[in-house]
């Protein structure tokens, strides 16, 4: 799929998509980043960043298959950088619903734009291909869409039954969106018994009005919390990208409030900027650091399991979480926030933060924003 980049005045806008409409992202500027020296575009990576270029005969065979399909990855539409290692190993993340999102998150590879079709026929495909690829473990994740009425909640349900029923050996994780906080689209997903029911917080909740502007912070979270609630014996699991401007003391303040939620696994990994147009690196996290936050988030925040690295991703070594990780019960926050509530790119002229409205125990949480 071509990865040309237009160079629109209003952002990026990656040419070859085929399900949609393609619109600029906006400005690679963010408050958060003004007085930062941030890393330029062209600078060397360190070491630990340099992986091989993918072409291996298993990388080109499923690259094959998907294409004969008609099917997408997150593995090259986000840029993954372990595509190799896990294509080479029989091992793949679906992305359903599409390749254009209607949300325009500033760090993603993703293109954004209005999507133009819904493809019914796509579960059957997916499933198909997995049963080709004899996968133990499969990931299905999506692209928003949120002009959908239940943000393609029915699409998901029938991809994990469509994959249950034709290899019943292989467990399912889902990568969600928020569907805009819609609790009954959250129930058809967990309906069809997905063995993880992931979604990303991102970021910190300082950072994350400017960077996942079509989000909110406590949706994320309380999202998470009501899917433990509503089946605890279902692991749950969110991924922050670290890089973009965050501080210690936030990164631990995000650990405590998802542990709030009771989330299970917790991946921390390197924010690697797509092109010029999306906002730029702050800093190189090092593998010592991200050893350490294994430690802080396992030994002083009780999450079952932490996946942190350089490299790592939402869907790194998935099988073995799905295997080896033992689901805990419901957290203190078990009720979706904030769904009533605009995002950031909902309001474009406000200077909308969301350090304090959507905090627990906070007079205005599940108030609608005014303005």
């Amino acid at each position: 799929m071509a990865q040309d980049i237009e160079r629109a005045e209003g952002g990026y806008a990656p040419s070859g998509k085929n399900t949609g409409v393609v619109k600029p992202k906006g400005t690679s500027k963010i408050r958060a980043h003004e007085g930062l020296e941030t890393v330029p575009m062209r600078a060397r990576k360190p070491a630990w960043l340099k992986v091989r270029s993918p072409g291996g005969p298993n990388y080109l065979r499923l690259k094959g298959m998907m294409r004969s399909g008609s099917l997408h990855t997150v593995c090259e539409e986000a840029g993954c950088p372990n595509i190799g290692e896990c294509w080479e190993a029989g091992t793949a993340t679906f992305m359903i619903l599409g390749d254009v999102c209607t949300r325009a998150c500033k760090y993603c590879g993703v293109a954004h734009g209005m999507p133009t079709e819904l493809d019914l026929d796509e579960p059957r495909r997916v499933a198909e291909t997995v049963e080709r690829m004899a996968l133990e473990h499969v990931v299905i994740t999506s692209v928003n869409r949120d002009e959908l009425p239940d943000g393609g909640a029915g699409i998901y349900a029938e991809t994990i039954r469509q994959i249950h029923a034709r290899v019943p050996g292989c467990s399912v994780e889902v990568l969600i969106p928020d569907f805009k906080g819609d609790e009954d689209a959250l129930a058809t997903v967990l309906e069809a018994e997905p063995a993880i029911l992931g979604h990303n917080l991102e970021t910190v909740e300082r950072l994350h009005p400017d960077v996942r502007p079509g989000g909110r912070y406590w949706r994320s979270i309380s999202f998470l919390g009501a899917s433990k609630r509503l089946r605890p014996d279902i692991l749950t699991k969110t991924g922050i990208i670290l890089g973009m401007g965050e501080e210690a003391h936030e990164i631990r303040q995000a650990m405590a409030d998802l542990r709030e939620a009771a989330v299970d696994i917790l991946t921390l990994g390197q924010y690697l900027r797509p092109s010029p147009m999306h906002i730029p690196v702050a800093r190189w996290v090092t593998p010592e650091e991200f050893a350490e936050w294994k430690r802080v988030g396992e030994q002083e925040f009780g999450f079952k399991h932490v996946e942190s690295g350089p490299l790592v991703r939402s869907s790194y070594h998935a099988k073995e979480q799905a295997r080896e990780v033992e689901a805990g019960g419901p957290g203190r926050i078990t009720e979706v926030m904030e769904a009533d509530v605009l995002a950031p790119a909902e309001l474009p002229r406000l200077e909308l933060v969301q350090i304090e409205a959507g905090r627990p125990g906070h007079p205005m949480n599940g108030r609608k924003a005014e303005g």
